[in-house]
């Protein structure tokens, strides 16, 4: 099966929006760019692999992420420069105000204090 990515003139913002729109999506993003290239096992390993093949797809489906396969691995990186041609300081703005943060589903699931 074809890994679908989508050409640069083809990422839509209402998409990539939708992608990061979620608590989970956004916390990998948060990996990602901290961290660069990354397997995608090594990436919130808390969450299953099936929920998190689900969202990655999402990413990789909306212009996020590239996700290569090298070896036995798949890798994710972020479509940083796509990202910004498209939509000047998007990924910025997002993901600035999280440098502080603590991951956002990690604190999700300790529950009440």
């Amino acid at each position: 099966m074809k890994t679908y990515h989508p050409k640069r003139e083809e990422i839509r913002l209402d998409s990539v929006l939708t992608a990061l729109g979620s608590p989970v999506r956004l916390a990998a993003i948060k990996v990602i760019a901290e961290v660069g290239e990354h397997p995608c096992c090594g990436i919130l390993p808390q969450i299953s692999k099936s929920t998190m093949t689900h969202h990655f797809r999402i990413l990789r489906e909306s212009g996020v992420v590239w996700q290569q396969h090298i070896g036995r691995e798949y890798r994710l990186s972020l479509r940083r420069d796509d990202l910004n041609a498209r939509f000047p300081g998007l990924l910025d703005a997002i993901l600035s105000p999280l440098q502080n943060e603590p991951c956002p589903t990690m604190a999700r699931e300790k529950g009440p204090a």
